[in-house]
């Protein structure tokens, strides 16, 4: 099975630089977007064997998330079931018979980190309780812009950066604690090394100079690690100020 995750920040201009060749090309079963700021009716994308399921923010023309797939899901929901964290269409599950797949567009906590307590103290306890509610069922393949670069190698320029959005304590912490959890950071699992990032600043020369951050993930339970084939990030996949990853499992 592959999977594609991507932050398409703002679906229709997505749509407009090519994301529907790009849907077809990449013979995913299952893809999951983030950031797709648009409601069905402002966008009708139809792609060829897939089915394509929504979950908006309410909020027009802000955050939302979708997914594509070509394998028919046993169900589909919106949300945690926490309508402080529902309102803004961050989180969208379809369960599969072998594992849940989820679509998550993390808060960003802002530049002057208005947003960090909600980020810290609710949004990631509150999802990482949820994901292990999923998993009591089967396990989980969880995906998506989780604004955090983990580890100073998930960032062009780390000590700079320390302490601003993206790179917090607090906010590397609620990744650490997905990994305490038993949550595996497929990336990690088949590439070692740096210079792998993901978002780049939209300033002129950022991208072509590769100073970017690695804050799009695929997260697996635990148990699937034997059914890890590979996982990869598309830098050279425009369209967006992030790029593509993806994920194989047997």
């Amino acid at each position: 099975m592959k999977l594609v995750s991507w932050n398409v920040n703002g679906l229709r201009s997505c749509v407009a630089k090519g994301f529907t060749e790009f849907a077809l090309a990449s013979d995913a079963d299952v893809i999951c977007l983030q950031e797709v700021r648009a409601v069905p009716e402002q966008l009708h994308v139809e792609i060829p064997g897939y089915t394509m399921c929504w979950n908006p923010a309410l909020k027009r023309g802000y955050s939302g998330t979708a997914i594509l797939t070509r394998i028919q899901p046993v169900n589909v929901f919106p949300g945690m079931g926490i309508p402080e964290h529902d309102t803004e269409g961050r989180v969208l599950t379809a369960e599969f018979d072998d594992y849940f797949v989820v679509t998550v567009y993390t808060p960003n906590v802002k530049r002057e980190l208005t947003r960090l307590p909600y980020r810290a103290e609710q949004w990631d306890p509150d999802f990482l309780k949820f994901l292990r509610k999923l998993e009591k069922t089967k396990p989980v393949v969880f995906c998506g812009d989780l604004n955090v670069s983990h580890r100073e190698i998930d960032l062009a320029n780390p000590k700079p950066n320390q302490g601003n959005a993206g790179f917090t304590d607090e906010e590397r912490a609620g990744f650490d604690r997905l990994l305490k959890a038993g949550f595996i950071d497929t990336f990690r699992e088949f590439e070692p090394g740096g210079g792998h990032y993901t978002w780049w600043s939209n300033r002129k020369g950022v991208r072509a100079r590769n100073i970017g951050w690695r804050i799009d993930y695929f997260l697996v339970s635990g148990v699937l690690r034997p059914r890890l084939r590979g996982a990869g990030i598309l830098s050279d996949v425009m369209g967006s100020d992030h790029c593509p990853i993806t994920l194989e499992l047997d």
